[in-house]
């Protein structure tokens, strides 16, 4: 579909969000904001207005002339970035309300595709806003539809009792540990992850490096009086490591941060049951940390070959019920919707045996084209589900997890996810992860140590914030990780004066 679009001015600060929205609607399409000779459509938009800012489009396509208005008070915001902001938001209203009805699609997150649409609505409420007001805004300048804006709001509540200080947090910190060692990389991910095997000299010089961040970081955090909220071991895949690696770093961790033994929460991904040994679940036990994620992916043997998963289905249930033995009471499970060559009937089989193991929580992903995948750059050979039956699977998860007591507390979305759907993180009440809450609302500092780990600095009073990425490679960090600890301690410095 080659789409050309007049009208519009300061190109650059429109282009990339109208090329995402067209992206909803048409797999493959070329958006130009200059003449095209024969377009398949033409989009046609008329600005008017300062105080109040009114947006005309106009869509010709097929002898088709569709149109759509949309007009903006723009009086309440005297920042022009602000106002400029809801200017742009007022055009992506036409374009999305021209495109849905040229297509029939109707896209249920609206105009939103950033990666946190729960946080705008935290921000509504804590302006002063009833839920009615801010409701109305999410649907009628956002068109977000009435399902999804219910969703946001139970997921609001429930943090919000599982966190009752979520907006007071900003002089506490989380802390994010990076392992970015797995047996093997699986199709979908782009996250920092080397297969293990070969590279122990590599995995000790990581591991010094870690343990160096871990002790300048728990420095700084003491002499300031700053205590940790939560404690969260990613990856990677973090028990790749040996037993008694894990057992150096655990004993680092309590010997370098501040009040270890009041953090709300310590997580573990143990996500490949192929990495999960008696000797590694007695260490996590010796350290009192009984969180940890166990993830299958999907209850099909054949999927999880061909997404480069190199453990069984049945293995992934041994190690669970192993766990579950040795005293881990708090055991997450990841789900992915529309892994290649599934569809109802696979996703269903899932469901059926997570419900042989129960566990605390659930995530339940809608699978991404990430970029740099595996899978991005072969999608011939991974062929997944339309839209319509990936909606259905997305709708067999919310009925599942409600019939069995489990509940949403947090939500996440990703470019080029399946659907333009959302991932949702669904708990036993009671059972949420603290961390999650915190890594997706954004209300307070979150640093991140070792490989690939990227830091978040929340300022206490403005909200602004400010990212710092170690390297993801681990030659790069083993070479220079006493640099980025140091840049990482003079922002830190700045950020808590």
């Amino acid at each position: 579909m080659r789409i050309q679009i007049n009208g519009l001015r300061d190109v650059e600060r429109f282009q990339r969000p109208l090329e995402v929205i067209t992206d909803l609607f048409f797999e493959e399409n070329d958006v130009s904001f200059e003449p095209v000779h024969d377009p398949d459509m033409i989009v046609t938009f008329l600005l008017n207005g300062e105080d109040v800012c009114v947006v005309r489009g106009t869509l010709t396509a097929n002898g088709n002339v569709l149109k759509a208005e949309y007009e903006k008070n723009l009086r309440p915001y005297t920042d022009e970035k602000e106002r400029f902001k809801q200017v742009k938001n007022t055009v992506f209203h036409v374009y999305l309300t021209l495109m849905q009805q040229y297509t029939g699609l109707i896209q249920h997150w609206g105009i939103l595709t950033g990666v946190r649409p729960v946080k705008l609505l935290h921000q509504k409420l804590r302006s002063g806003l009833s839920k009615e007001e801010a409701h109305r805004q999410l649907r009628e300048d956002y068109l977000v539809t009435e399902e999804k804006i219910q969703l946001m709001q139970q997921i609001v509540d429930r943090q919000l009792t599982v966190v009752p200080d979520l907006y007071e947090l900003t002089n506490e910190v989380s802390i994010y540990i990076g392992i970015p060692f797995c047996p093997t990389k699986c199709a979908y991910c782009t996250f920092p992850a080397y297969a293990i095997n070969g590279r122990q000299g590599s995995v000790d010089s990581f591991l010094a490096g870690l343990h160096y961040e871990m002790r300048e970081v728990g420095r700084f955090l003491k002499e300031r009086g700053i205590n940790i909220t939560t404690i969260y071991y990613g990856g990677g895949t973090p028990t790749s490591i040996t037993a008694e690696e894990m057992d150096r770093l655990y004993a680092e961790m309590y010997e370098s941060f501040p009040n270890v033994d009041r953090v709300r929460e310590i997580t573990v991904e143990a996500g490949r049951p192929d990495t999960i040994t008696p000797e590694k679940l007695n260490v996590l036990k010796k350290w009192n940390i009984d969180r940890i994620s166990i993830n299958p992916q999907s209850y099909i043997q054949e999927t999880l070959k061909a997404i480069g998963r190199h453990h069984t289905v049945d293995e992934t249930i041994e190690k669970f019920h192993l766990a579950r033995s040795m005293g881990m009471n708090n055991i997450n499970m990841d789900l992915i919707i529309g892994l290649p060559g599934e569809g109802i009937n696979e996703f269903n089989h899932t469901l059926v045996e997570t419900e042989k193991l129960m566990p605390e929580s659930l995530t339940v992903h809608t699978l991404s084209f990430k970029r740099a995948s595996e899978m991005t750059k072969n999608k011939e050979k991974y062929k997944v589900a339309d839209r319509d039956e990936i909606g259905a699977m997305m709708k067999a998860a919310q009925d599942w997890t409600k019939q069995h007591g489990y509940v949403p507390y947090y939500l996440y979305r990703q470019k080029n996810i399946l659907g333009n759907l959302e991932n949702v993180g669904y708990a036993l009440p009671g059972q949420e992860s603290i961390y999650n809450i915190m890594i997706m609302e954004e209300q307070q500092s979150i640093i991140g140590l070792g490989c690939g780990a990227s830091s978040k600095f929340v300022h206490p009073k403005t909200r602004t914030i400010t990212r710092f990425a170690n390297p993801k490679e681990p030659k790069v960090y083993n070479e220079h990780f006493v640099h980025y600890t140091n840049e990482k301690l003079k922002m830190m410095e700045e950020l808590f004066r």
